[in-house]
């Protein structure tokens, strides 16, 4: 395992850009295969993840060209679907939780698609019931093979247009589906659909290839399938998961940041949520200027003076993958705010290594956590941990670049796995971090 060696306690300053969007990312990539024709692709981050699907469809025999930094052709006219059920694809697919959405259009496309259990984050159960519950309502039949843990559907015949009302508004999900019924027969319509950016930018990628979809940035879609989809050249967002993380580190650090370019119409409520736990943020064109918190900054309450709370919700409400963001910063807030991670059972149970250091916090339940901020009046110490998933792993960070002392995290693997050379862009702005394999 990799591991970060940090010396806290400095301030940074500078200039900080975006990556593109990881969950986007992955979705446009798997839309790739629903066309035999030129598809090219920009801004895609250079992460674990991304890079890992990137060469699972080159294995299933996308043809695939960088042309540069973040971006890429492919062209999916000559396809080895064998690949899906060898061995190699049940090793490869299984460390990747994103590899879910290659079924949708796979089976649109050509009428099966195949996929071990995926991996990902361990941050609670995470079902896949919705995804191939609307593929069964599109026609598909299901095999599941317990010993190899192995899924599939097939749809030798076709799909064919369907209403479905889905249990929960799975992201991942919404896009599958969509991608499925994109070339299904007839008419589709998906109710309590997902409606985050990322699922706005993959149905105006398929629009852009031939697709008929109504209702994009709403919880009801309307799908017109059509025989066939062309190329087209899309360009994905910036990441508002890694713009709210340098939110959080700014104030955490005390830093003057000007985050840039963070399409600001894309980021919901997230520059409000920072600011109950009172973090100055100011809008300069499409930009994100933090200043210095040399005074701290204060918890809100609500207007009857009870205490704070902050929970995740489908958007638009406040995305789940940011509530570990807020939590470390949180620490060293003015007041206490109870957080509330709906969504996931697991996600909270890295804050014994915030404990360890010196922080304030009750775990209430495997879901509810109460934070009692510090306001600096005490400052983090450094320890040693290990990263146990992408967002705990960022949040660690973040909290060992405010402790006193050099901390040192183990299995940064996970924090690169969303993250593009992040010690990288951390030093360009002052942090003393390095890297050690």
């Amino acid at each position: 395992m990799a591991t970060f060696q940090i010396e806290g306690g400095h301030q940074l300053k500078g200039e900080i850009q975006p990556q593109g969007a990881k969950n986007e990312a992955l979705q446009i990539l798997c839309a790739v295969l629903l066309s035999p024709e030129e598809i090219k692709i920009q801004n895609v981050p250079d992460i674990r993840d991304v890079n890992k699907l990137i060469e699972i469809l080159g294995n299933l025999g996308v043809k695939i060209q960088k042309l540069g930094r973040g971006s890429f052709s492919f062209k999916s006219d000559e396809l080895n679907l064998d690949y899906l059920e060898s061995q190699k694809f049940k090793e490869e697919g299984s460390s990747l939780r994103g590899s879910i959405m290659i079924v949708g259009p796979l089976l649109g496309r050509f009428g099966k698609g195949y996929i071990p259990r995926p991996g990902g984050d361990k941050i609670g159960r995470r079902r896949l019931d919705t995804h191939f519950g609307g593929f069964i309502k599109l026609g598909a039949k299901f095999r599941y093979n317990k010993e190899e843990r192995f899924y599939g559907v097939e749809a030798p015949k076709g799909l064919k247009g369907a209403d479905m009302l889905l249990e929960e508004a799975s992201v991942t999900g919404t896009a599958n589906i969509l991608m499925a019924a994109v070339l299904a027969e007839g008419t589709t319509t998906i109710y309590n659909a997902a409606c985050e950016p990322y699922i706005q930018q993959l149905s105006k990628m398929l629009v852009s290839m031939g697709a008929q979809i109504e209702g994009i940035g709403s919880n009801l879609l309307k799908i017109k399938g059509v025989e066939a989809l062309s190329g087209c050249t899309h360009g994905v967002l910036p990441d508002m998961v890694e713009i709210g993380s340098w939110i959080g580190m700014a104030a955490m650090t005390k830093s003057e940041i000007t985050i840039k370019n963070v399409s600001w119409e894309n980021l919901g409520i997230i520059p409000v949520t920072f600011r109950k736990l009172g973090i100055q943020l100011e809008k300069r064109g499409d930009d994100i200027y933090i200043p210095a918190h040399t005074n701290g900054y204060e918890v809100a309450t609500f207007i009857d003076g009870s205490i704070m709370n902050i929970s995740d919700a489908p958007w638009p409400g406040f995305t789940p993958d940011l509530l570990s963001i807020i939590l470390v910063v949180a620490t060293q807030a003015r007041g206490s705010v109870l957080i509330h991670q709906k969504m996931f059972e697991s996600r909270l149970f890295f804050v014994d290594k915030l404990i360890d250091m010196g922080a304030k916090i009750i775990l209430c339940d495997p879901h509810r956590a109460t934070v009692i901020g510090h306001d600096f009046e005490s400052q983090l110490k450094a320890t040693t941990m290990t990263s146990p998933d992408i967002r705990a792993g960022i949040s660690l960070l973040i909290a060992a670049l405010s402790a006193k002392g050099t901390s040192t995290i183990h299995n940064i693997e996970q924090i690169d796995r969303g993250y593009e050379d992040i010690d990288g862009r951390l030093k360009a702005i002052g942090a003393k971090i390095n890297r050690y394999d």
